[in-house]
């Protein structure tokens, strides 16, 4: 027997926001980047989840630096300050709705309507949520993607710049002015970009560290890149060093992880990633006329995110309702949720940008 379930029904709302929760993540580009806890690409905060607010601080505690004191020499009065600095992260209602039609173009059950609200507006805000990383992971509001769904800063969260410390370019650019045509993404590239983050502590005690994530004890960063950058790296590198890069990343410990799973390859312990959401841009060079985009080296941290709770023991919002006179019924569709990039005393934390020239190779 057929059991109908009304529009808005707690039944149907309940049982859809979880499904479309579900769905959403399955297609969200970073959900194989996010986890609970600090050994992870992008840091969920699951503070807001039960409790009231909209805004979530958190601390990074810096290392000690000073000397020691050895044999009988008094210790007191030689004590390091512990010094934290802070970030923050804050949430908004974020919805989409979808609209069934009125009676005479609707030829479909409520049960239909339902599932392909929750499938097309899961796709949508994967969508939007992939991309509202990418521009706060890369500091860039604008760009010449196309298709763009996320319109500026959300919940107040700030779009930051990369810092000098953590911008780096291709060939021998060394800004946004100078980068040409031929600085494009290349090996020689990866593997001058992926000694910055082992460095920078090291030759700039200020800056904090990059720490690469642990998967089942190998340490690895990521290397996020458009789909043109990706080609012009294997155009360069020709198919036989480009088969090793893959068989690096194949036989690598941890190639189970989500976060190597779908990886192009592997250099110098950097998991090679691509997404056709990277920032792309049409105003590079002297002449501002250079097509390049921006791939992102990521490690522990990169960035945070933050959920507030639907309601009903759910992530997401599901809300069915009845208008024009009952002649159409709609479907709304959201969460509460917040990111950003982490950034701590002014400095990005856990990503570095890389600017490098390309262009669509089927251009005309």
């Amino acid at each position: 027997m057929l059991t109908t379930v009304g529009v808005n029904s707690p039944q149907a709302v309940k049982r859809w926001a979880t499904s479309l929760a579900l769905e959403a993540d399955k297609q969200t580009y970073y959900q194989r980047f996010i986890g609970s806890g600090e050994n992870n690409i992008i840091e969920r905060r699951t503070d807001l989840e039960d409790d009231a607010g909209d805004a979530i601080k958190f601390d990074l505690s810096v290392n000690l630096r000073g000397g020691v004191t050895t044999g009988d020499n008094v210790v007191e009065g030689t004590e390091e300050p512990l010094t934290f600095y802070q970030d923050e992260v804050k949430i908004d209602q974020v919805r989409k709705g979808a609209s069934g039609g009125g009676r005479m173009t609707r030829k479909r059950t409520l049960h239909d309507l339902r599932r392909i609200a929750r499938d097309r507006t899961a796709t949508y805000m994967a969508e939007w949520v992939d991309e509202g990383f990418h521009v706060y992971l890369s500091g860039a509001p604008t760009a010449a993607n196309q298709d763009s769904k996320f319109s500026g800063e959300f919940a107040g969260n700030p779009i930051q710049a990369p810092d000098s410390d953590h911008q780096l370019y291709g060939g021998t650019a060394v800004s946004k002015a100078t980068l040409t045509a031929a600085d494009k993404m290349n090996v020689a590239l990866i593997e001058r970009v992926t000694v910055k983050p082992r460095m920078m502590n090291a030759t700039n005690p200020d800056v904090m560290k990059m720490t690469p994530v642990s998967i089942e004890g190998a340490k690895r960063f990521i290397l996020l890149m458009s789909p043109f950058q990706a080609y012009d790296m294997r155009v360069e590198t020709g198919d036989l060093s480009w088969s090793k890069i893959q068989q690096a990343l194949a036989t690598s410990e941890g190639r189970n992880s989500p976060i190597v799973k779908g990886g192009l390859g592997m250099i110098n312990d950097t998991v090679l990633h691509q997404h056709e959401g990277v920032r792309r841009f049409s105003d590079y060079g002297v002449g501002g006329n250079v097509s390049a985009a921006r791939s992102l080296l990521m490690g522990r941290q990169a960035g945070v995110v933050a959920y507030g709770s639907g309601g009903r023991g759910t992530r997401f919002t599901w809300v069915e309702k009845m208008f024009d006179a009952d002649n159409q019924v709609a479907i709304y569709c959201g969460a509460i949720l917040g990111m950003k990039k982490t950034r701590f005393n002014g400095k990005d934390f856990g990503v570095i940008a890389v600017d490098t020239s390309c262009r669509d190779p089927n251009a005309a």
